[in-house]
């Protein structure tokens, strides 16, 4: 099996991942391949998995990832930096089986009459406004559904649902269901300006499209990544046909990582 290791520069993180290298080394069945791998080991944390995933986004149907921990408990990560040799164990006896999730599909059109961006996010993508007021209009499908004012929207993934979504007030999503979710940030509503004030929730047979109203100085962000000097027309948003798929060895359920994320030991308090 043809195995990629990708680390953050952090020490902890590289000590593992040369631990990791050699035992990759020296096993039997288990070789390095950074071009061509059928598994990725991500060893950081989240932040480095969604690099490891952007890494490899043009592989996703052909790869399995895997995360290692090195920090705090990551919602991704699977594995602890002291199960290394367990890890690999798991490698060598590795049956195929995976644990899928959605992806988001993103098409971004210039006012520039540029050629339009594709890009793919696992978490989240963001719309925001460097200076003052965003106003914008949202689309579902074809549909003009509000004109937007606040500081922007954070559209995301059932799995990113749990990332920068929750923390602007947006419901927590199974990645059973393939679905987009939308969440404002910090809306103007009064007697002027009204939005809908709540997440929505769209089906894979609906898109969102958000129409800045000034297509200068707005950022998008796609998971970690950042478009910040072209002017945005629009861009659009729909449940991707690829999925990012894990490998399962012990694949933790989602209910169980959510749990530990945010609600850890208190259960019996």
């Amino acid at each position: 099996m043809r195995i990629a290791i990708y680390g953050n520069d952090k020490p902890t993180s590289s000590k593992v991942a040369s631990e990791l290298s050699k035992l990759v080394n020296d096993s039997k069945v288990l070789e390095l391949d950074e071009l061509n791998p059928e598994v990725v080991i991500s060893v950081g944390g989240d932040g480095t998995l969604l690099s490891a995933f952007h890494h490899y986004d043009d592989m996703t149907e052909k790869v399995r990832f895997v995360g290692i921990h090195t920090g705090h408990l990551g919602f991704y990560t699977d594995w602890r930096d002291n199960e290394v040799q367990q890890l690999v164990e798991s490698l060598e006896h590795d049956n195929g089986q995976s644990v899928s999730y959605p992806l988001l599909d993103i098409e971004v059109n210039y006012s520039d009459e540029g050629k339009p961006d594709y890009m793919v996010a696992l978490n989240e993508s963001t719309i925001k406004k460097m200076f003052g007021t965003m106003v914008a209009k949202v689309y579902i499908k074809d549909y003009l559904f509000e004109s937007f004012r606040g500081d922007g929207l954070c559209i995301s993934t059932p799995t990113g649902s749990t990332a920068y979504n929750k923390s602007v007030g947006g419901a927590i999503i199974s990645p059973n269901f393939n679905a987009v979710q939308m969440a404002e940030m910090a809306s103007i509503n009064n007697r002027v300006f009204r939005t809908i004030g709540s997440p929505i929730i769209i089906p894979p047979t609906e898109s969102i499209t958000i129409v800045p109203q000034v297509s200068l100085h707005n950022v998008l962000t796609c998971d970690q990544l950042l478009v910040m000097d072209r002017p945005i027309k629009s861009i659009t948003y729909k449940i991707s046909k690829r999925r990012i798929y894990f490998a399962k060895y012990r694949h933790t359920h989602f209910w169980e990582r959510v749990n530990n994320s945010f609600i850890g030991d208190n259960l019996n308090d």
